[in-house]
């Protein structure tokens, strides 16, 4: 099997580590404990959390052992990393919740029985019962405010005001690495590069306090050809849980993927061997249509099963090339009105009905929110109701 590494690399994962050479040669020779840190800040996982779980079945796919920390006490801080404002505050209820759905969600990528078997952590655990005196003498003696300053988390928040309250979060993210250590062993953080900061101070506070190696790596973060950020539509974030973001328009949203991001796309989230991505993606004509059904169509299947990604499949073909079979309905030439199509199309039974579906957001047009005064496109188009009701509307 070829090291880890080299695969990661290959795919385009890695963006900076220390002591590359020390951790290469570790991950080669054994089974290395490592964790990635997941902040509780919503009910579900979105796109940009999908590549840190590709890159955790990785490795432990290559025989490590995943430590997947839910950030249930530095959520009740926030972490000022790619901000440029405060986070808002969140109930310890809230966050309870929403760790429980992380890891009914992660548990479809991640093997959680057997050799290497992944374990779930909450920093809430130690972190909310903390001396503060005992920890600013324990861990705080460590960091030079001065240097802290540098990191680029903090730099970017210097103008609005950065307040103390964030000021913490390296120290605790820190704290958390030193825990991990000390309890399971841990050797290694991984995460995105945005957090490069925040890693390498807790690898280094590891080998301030123990005397003892620990590594950092960071990943390219999941961004387009023009450098923005993956996994935001005009409607939010593009969600794993199929009641916020539903098959269809998750697979659709990977079909409209840019020409230029398909192949980064394909070697970054998913295991489809590196060789069959370049071939899928030699040509930049209409061939690479194919390219990007396929991408859609395996990410889909890694998060709502084959029989979902299927069904979107079929349903966007329909839509969009003519084939399969998504059922159509005709309106005549002169309905304006999405409130008209509604009732004419007899998703809805009154104009009444049609109105408060529309307001409380249950209606999209193609890809764009459905709003009482939207201009109705003026061929045939896609009819959306709730997640789950897909129509074709076509035109007398």
């Amino acid at each position: 099997m070829k090291h880890v590494m080299d695969a990661l690399r290959e795919r385009g994962f890695i963006k900076q580590t220390v002591y590359e050479n020390e951790l290469y040669e570790l991950l080669g020779k054994e089974s290395v404990p490592f964790y990635i840190g997941f902040d509780p800040t919503a009910d579900s996982l979105h796109v940009g959390h999908f590549m840190q779980l590709v890159a955790m079945k990785h490795m432990q796919d290559a025989g490590h052992k995943p430590i997947i920390l839910i950030g249930g006490g530095t959520a009740m801080v926030g972490d000022p990393s790619g901000r440029t404002d405060m986070r808002a505050m969140m109930t310890k209820e809230t966050i309870a919740h929403n760790v429980e759905c992380f890891k009914r969600q992660m548990s479809r990528f991640i093997r959680f029985e057997g050799e290497n078997a992944a374990i779930v952590v909450n920093n809430a655990d130690w972190l909310l019962e903390l001396n503060y005196i005992d920890f600013l003498r324990d861990v705080g003696v460590h960091f030079s405010v001065n240097k802290m300053l540098t990191a680029e988390c903090f730099k970017t928040r210097m103008e609005k005001g950065l307040s103390f309250l964030e000021f913490n979060y390296m120290l605790m993210q820190a704290y958390d690495f030193l825990v991990l250590n000390r309890k399971y062993g841990c050797l290694l953080e991984l995460g995105g590069d945005d957090q490069w900061s925040n890693i390498l101070a807790g690898a280094d506070l590891i080998r301030r306090k123990e005397q003892k190696s620990a590594f950092a790596m960071t990943f390219t973060l999941l961004t387009t050809s023009e450098g923005k950020k993956m996994g935001k539509t005009q409607k939010g974030a593009v969600w794993l849980d199929p009641d916020k973001t539903s098959p269809y328009e998750f697979y659709q949203y990977w079909r409209n993927t840019a020409d230029p991001d398909v192949e980064k796309c394909l070697l970054l989230l998913t295991f489809l061997p590196v060789g069959e991505i370049k071939e899928l993606c030699a040509h930049r004509d209409e061939r690479i249509n194919a390219a990007k059904e396929r991408l859609a169509f395996e990410l889909t299947k890694m998060v709502h099963g084959e029989a979902e990604a299927q069904k979107a499949q079929t349903e966007a073909r329909a839509a969009f090339g003519g084939e399969g079979e998504m059922p159509s309905r005709e309106i005549s030439s002169g309905t304006s009105t999405l409130v008209g199509v509604l009732v004419e199309t007899g998703l809805c039974k009154s104009n009444g009905e049609a109105r408060r579906l529309i307001e409380q957001g249950g209606v999209t047009v193609g890809e764009t929110k459905g709003t009482l005064d939207l201009p109705l496109p003026p061929g045939d188009f896609i009819l959306h109701k709730g997640k789950k009701v897909h129509l074709k509307v076509v035109r007398k």
